[in-house]
């Protein structure tokens, strides 16, 4: 019996070395035909000489290409036991796909093509994606406008929320950071976008007036829609002629407006809306004098002084030097908003769309100040101005930068 064994052992050997067969060893890729598959297990026929087995968390039904098969059906699989308790190879399709997957992932950055992602959760900073089993991240700066979470005031528990909505969802993206030491993918969904707008946004040029429909208003202005779904920003300061202090007051999401195209970055569209409106500060120097007396509403409090409104579309800035104030007294504590007081016009430059103000009613002498009094103070409203438009439009390109992950308009 046992020399029979032995008979049959050698005569497997002599015919494995006679067809220069050779036996799998651990790790080795091997191609097989299926004999029977099911979802537990997968059998394969090596070369109608062994039998192999995928099975449990080997099999990798993530992938199409291993999750469909049937009888007859070719493919390769991983060797990861020469010998299981049946004398059967023990192979896995994971090992495969996952090579497989990295080489696509090699080839979509290199070649800066698309693949398609499942989004499997979210946190406030994007969306974590996986690529068949193969986990990356999709930044919230990188998602597309139409999946942007644009919230009204910034709200994280609502940006959240959308964010979670997206989860089991499949999004086309490309590759933009792929380190497979750190194990780190990021992914883009904006990239895709950008490159379908392209054509269409080539129809447009900067000074075109364009008609579409607000979708998204934020603090720093409104986004709006128009021609072949292409989106632009209209800044908070392109609105209207005069401040503003939320693009809420005017408008509402769905609203349509009017608007110039102003500037074109790449995908990113800029638009202004008051380009199509009448400038009033045109005729101000016509309407006001300096010298002149004039009822105005506070409509805001700074530390430098109070920005007044004197018509529907004219306002103009009362510096803090102006207001009588003493050194011990706070400015809020004087002065609300909503109050309507009596100003003087100091100085009017309707090029630059300032107008200085000073409190009116300090007797003769303090109504008539000296002309280099007024220059001084002129200059440092002048400046104090200034300076607080520029930090507020640099604070606001610095909320939608950071809210799209940068501006992210298109």
């Amino acid at each position: 019996m046992e020399d029979k064994k032995l008979d049959i052992t050698s005569e497997f050997g002599a015919l494995l070395e006679k067809d220069d067969i050779k036996v799998p060893q651990l790790g080795d890729i091997v191609k097989g035909k299926v004999v029977a598959a099911s979802k537990s297990e997968v059998m394969l026929d090596i070369d109608g000489i062994l039998m192999g087995i995928v099975r449990g968390p080997e099999l990798y039904n993530e992938v199409e290409e291993f999750s469909s098969l049937k009888p007859g059906d070719e493919i390769e699989a991983a060797v990861i036991d020469e010998e299981n308790e049946n004398g059967e190879l023990e192979l896995s399709f994971r090992l495969v796909g996952q090579e497989k997957a990295w080489n696509k992932l090699r080839q979509a950055f290199k070649d800066k093509t698309t693949v398609k992602v499942k989004i499997v959760d979210a946190n406030k900073g994007g969306l974590l994606s996986r690529y068949c089993q193969i986990d990356g991240f999709l930044p919230v700066s990188q998602l597309a406008p139409e999946n942007y979470p644009r919230i009204s005031g910034g709200d994280k528990s609502k940006i959240l929320e959308k964010l979670k909505s997206f989860v089991g969802a499949e999004f086309e993206v490309t590759v933009m950071t792929l380190s497979e030491e750190d194990n780190k993918v990021i992914f883009s969904e904006k990239d895709v976008w950008n490159k379908k707008q392209k054509p269409a946004l080539d129809k447009y040029k900067v000074g075109l007036q364009v008609e579409g429909k607000i979708t998204a208003i934020t603090n720093f202005g409104v986004f709006v829609t128009f021609g072949e779904n292409i989106e632009g920003l209209v800044h908070i300061s392109e609105l209207a002629w005069q401040r503003i202090d939320s693009p809420s007051e005017m408008y509402k999401v769905g609203d349509k407006i009017k608007a110039e195209i102003i500037s074109i970055d790449g995908a990113k569209v800029f638009l202004s809306a008051k380009k199509l409106l009448v400038d009033p500060w045109l005729e101000a120097s016509a309407k006001y004098k300096t010298g002149q007396i004039v009822s105005g509403t506070i409509l805001k409090i700074n530390p430098f002084g109070l920005f007044v409104k004197l018509d529907e579309e004219i306002h103009g800035l009362a510096h803090v030097s102006l207001l009588n104030i003493s050194v011990k007294e706070k400015i809020t504590d004087l002065y609300q908003p909503g109050e309507v007081k009596n100003f003087e016009v100091v100085s009017i430059s309707p090029s630059e769309h300032r107008l200085g103000l000073r409190l009116a009613g300090e007797g003769k002498e303090s109504s008539k100040p000296k002309a280099e009094k007024v220059s001084k103070a002129k200059k440092g409203e002048e400046k104090e101005e200034g300076v607080d438009e520029n930090k507020e439009e640099a604070k606001e390109e610095k909320k939608e930068k950071k809210a799209k992950v940068t501006k992210n308009v298109k």
